[in-house]
This record gives structure tokens, sequence and C-alpha cells, in this order.
């Protein structure tokens, strides 16, 4: 964690007063603060962080960080405390985070996008591996690889981000490859990390109910490059997504080095072609111009651009393009994400995967299907609390897509799940409504014929279903392996 104190200059900062305070420790949660340390009084959605400033005095911060309406809050309340105001107070934190934890990973690499994120982030840190490479992925599956930790938030907070990252170099990790999520861009969570290469998958509809629009939604994304990625760093853009050219222009602006992915004619990574069959795919690219051939064992046509934007980043962070793609047939899906479950004796698959935003799950279908010889059955649902918009929308993927499809909940929050289900069931009448999820799921299976398909989406690796406010645990890949197991006979 560093020295055992820091001053304000040596973390980038200065006081109002101008003079020097040396501090212990950086919170952003009041609760969290110890003698001495550096409280961030951050501005928030609902509440403005001076609002705790009280309490953070009262449990010994010594220096307080925040913007000038938060100063105009606590001016009276902070005595001989050393106050610093900032126009921009989350940016600073996530600066002096990284002054203050010292270290991190020599290659860290970022990935942006509303999907393929985690996918890109593993597929990336699997490369590294198998080249013998201490690495690892931080994401919404928390830190995985090398050295593993839990984490909280797709993009944790820059303290957590931070520390994690340290902790991670001083385990002998070299390798990073993160996700960077819209909100974590917007509250400037990885500012200040040194990053050699970023990546941008897509771009399509999510997130609607913490940006304001879709343009805002993008200009967060967009800063992964237009801020974060140094002017020495490396872009790799799938310049197949109507947005991959904006994000491109981004780019060039910053003078990154530029690695495009499609399957346009100039990208630098080129999908040519693809062939499907029950159990993966093989992959025909073109590498500047060389062909190539690999075997993937990944199912779905949209995983050719994942892997070869992780491909990109692998060969950013100064691998050898012939040793990278190597890796490739090695490659292993993201547990929640297209991933096969179970098997009914009949030999129809079930797969689990998170796609809960209308592209992600057109997406998923679209690539289930080459792989089915039968029907296409999914269980779905959307989110309570969330993008309201977006339900209709889901509704209308799934029954353009799907030959058989049953509405059920998926994280109803504090909304009535009823009143969501008619809100999807609305651009797809002719679905089947199964409000419990487990028995939406049971019925999915038991309709399961020779050469079908299950897609259940929506959760992926969750591992609980949120009603009000308690977490019950729910586990879709388990409970389709418990469903397939009665179904077939194989419990007592």
């Amino acid at each position: 964690m560093g020295e055992q104190s820091k001053s304000l200059s040596e973390l980038g900062l200065t006081a109002g007063s101008g003079r020097e305070v040396r501090v212990t420790g950086l919170s952003v949660d009041s609760r969290h603060v110890k003698d001495g340390h550096l409280f961030a009084a951050l501005p928030g959605s609902k509440v403005h962080g001076a609002e705790f400033v009280p309490f953070a005095l009262r449990m010994g911060a010594a220096a307080v960080l925040t913007d000038r309406d938060g100063a105009a809050m606590i001016r009276d309340q902070l005595g001989d405390v050393a106050l610093i105001v900032a126009e921009d107070p989350r940016q600073t934190l996530a600066l002096a985070a990284a002054l203050w934890f010292e270290v991190q990973p020599q290659i860290c690499v970022a990935v942006t996008g509303t999907n393929g994120k985690t996918s890109v982030a593993s597929f990336t840190r699997q490369i590294w591996r198998a080249l013998g490479l201490e690495a690892v992925n931080l994401g919404t599956t928390g830190v995985e690889g090398a050295w593993e930790a839990p984490l909280a938030h797709t993009t944790p907070e820059p303290i957590t981000l931070h520390r994690t990252l340290a902790e991670a170099a001083r385990n002998g990790i070299t390798h990073a490859a993160m996700e960077a999520s819209s909100h974590g861009l917007d509250q400037r969570r990885l500012d200040g990390v040194s990053l050699t290469a970023a990546a941008f998958t897509n771009f399509t509809q999510d997130h609607l109910d913490y940006h304001a629009s879709l343009d805002e939604y993008f200009a967060a994304k967009a800063g992964l490059f237009g801020r974060v990625l140094g002017e020495d760093g490396t872009a790799v853009i799938n310049i197949d997504d109507a947005r991959g050219p904006d994000m491109l222009q981004i780019a060039e602006s910053r003078g990154h080095d530029i690695l495009t992915v499609g399957r346009r004619a100039d990208a630098a990574l080129r999908v040519v072609s693809q062939r499907f069959d029950p159990t993966g795919q093989d992959l025909r690219f073109e590498w500047n111009g060389d062909a190539q051939q690999v075997r993937l064992g990944l199912i779905g046509g949209f995983q050719a651009e994942n892997v070869l934007v992780a491909a990109g980043l692998a060969i950013a962070s100064g691998i050898e393009a012939r040793d990278v793609f190597a890796t490739l047939p090695k490659l292993t899906t993201v547990r929640g994400r297209m991933q096969l479950v179970a098997t009914r004796e009949n030999g129809a698959a079930v797969f689990v995967d998170y796609a809960h935003t209308p592209a992600a799950l057109e997406t998923a279908l679209k690539a289930l299907r080459p792989h089915t010889m039968g029907r296409l059955i999914v269980v779905y649902g959307a989110g309570g609390d969330r993008d309201k918009g977006k339900r209709p929308l889901m509704g209308a993927a799934a029954s353009d897509h799907a030959d058989v499809r049953i509405v059920t909940d998926d994280n109803p929050r504090s909304e009535d799940p009823g009143a969501i289900r008619s809100q999807i069931l609305k651009s797809d009448p002719d679905a089947i409504e199964v409000g419990d999820r487990a028995e939406a799921i049971l019925r999915g299976v038991d309709a399961l014929e020779p050469g079908d398909t299950l897609l259940i989406a929506g959760k992926g690796h969750e591992t609980g279903q949120t009603v009000g406010d308690t977490v019950y645990p729910f586990d879709d890949a388990e409970q389709a392996s418990v469903a397939v197991a009665a179904l077939d006979g194989r419990v007592a």
C-alpha cells in the first residue's frame, strides 16, 4: 500500500491554505475513514458526499477533497482540516490513488463497449497465460487468472481499482486486461491507470437509466480513447460497428496507433469466413492481408470479433502476431457468456448467456441459429429499476429470432414483476409467460426435442435473483442442470 503516509504534494494535491499535510490513507466512504485519512466528498446522483464530512471528521480525517459545491457546504465545519477543491474531484481522486498505491502491472489494457467486454478481457488474459505470462482480467466476474479476488463493480471506484492493481503487481502479475464500463469511465474511475492499449467492441442501447441519452452514453465510452489512453497507446477498434468510425476518429485525433478489427476489406484483423458446427467454429481471417485459419471451441459468430479484438490487444501489448494466433484454439468461453451448461439425452443443448439488452439478445439468438438444426427456444426477461424503454425491444428481438419464447422474471428489484413482463409481451404476444424463473427454465428444458437449442438469457454468471431489497440464491446454469437431470431421470 505504499508508505505509511504521503504528503498532499506527493499525491499531486494542493490544499486551499497552501499548507502541507500528510495523510495516512484514502477513503470515499466515510465509514472507512481512519485517523489521518484523506476523505473524498464526491458529488452523487442523489446525495453529495459533503453530507458525510462531519462523520468523516469525527473518524479522524486530516484532509477533504471535494468540488466547489461541496466546499460551500462544509467550509465552516473543517476547522484546521485541509480542504482541496477540484473542478473534477473524481478524476483528481483517481490520479491521487495511482500515486498513493504507486505500482500496477507493467502492461494494462482496457476494453469498452455495450457487449463483449468480459469475453474480450478474459480472452486477452487467456492468450497471455497461454504464452506463460502472469496475467489477470478484471471486471464483471471479479479478478480472474494467475491471481484472483472479488470485485463489487465491473469497474471499481478508483481507490479499490488502484489497490487491486497494486496488490496484483506485488503478487507477480505483469499483465492485466480490464473492462471499462460507461459508469466507470463517466466517473473517472480508470483515470490514473497507465494503459498500453484500449479496445472498442460495439455500441447499442443500454444504461439509459443512468445516462440521459445515447449520445451521453457514447461520450462516456469515448472517454477511454479521448482521455484515459495516453497518446502513445494503441487503439483496437471494431470498425464494423456503426459507431466504430466515430471512435476511430477520436483515437486518431489523439495520435493513437490504430489496429482495426472487422469484416471490412481495410481491417487489419479481418474476418473472412466462418464455418459452424455443434461444438464450435472454424475461423478464417487475415492479418494485414495474410490469410490465417484457426479452430475455435466457441459458440456464436460474434465470438470471432471478440477473439480478434483480444488478439489485437495482445499484439498491441508487444507479442508477435503469430504467437498470439497459435493460442486461439485454446480459448474457452467465459462463465455465463454463451456457456454450454447442459445437454439432454436426446442431444439438445442448453446455453446460458448474459444477454440483457435488445442487441445482445438478438446477437445471441442469431449466433446460435447456425449451430441449431431444430428449434431455437429462449427463456428471457428484463430487470426492474432499469431502462424501461428496452423492454418491448427485448420482446421484439426474441420474437424475431426465436421459435419458442418464454418470458420470465429477471431481477425485478422494486418493480412489479408482472408489469415488467407485460411490457415485454406487448412486442412478443405469442410468448409463454411464466413468472417463476426456475419453472420457466424447467418448461424450456422440457420443450427440447432432438436438434433443438435452449438459450437462457439475461443473468449469465450471476448467482442471485433480486426481488425487492432481497437477493435470493439463483444460478441459471445450476437450474438448467437440475432440470435436465430431473427430466432425463438422472435424479433418484
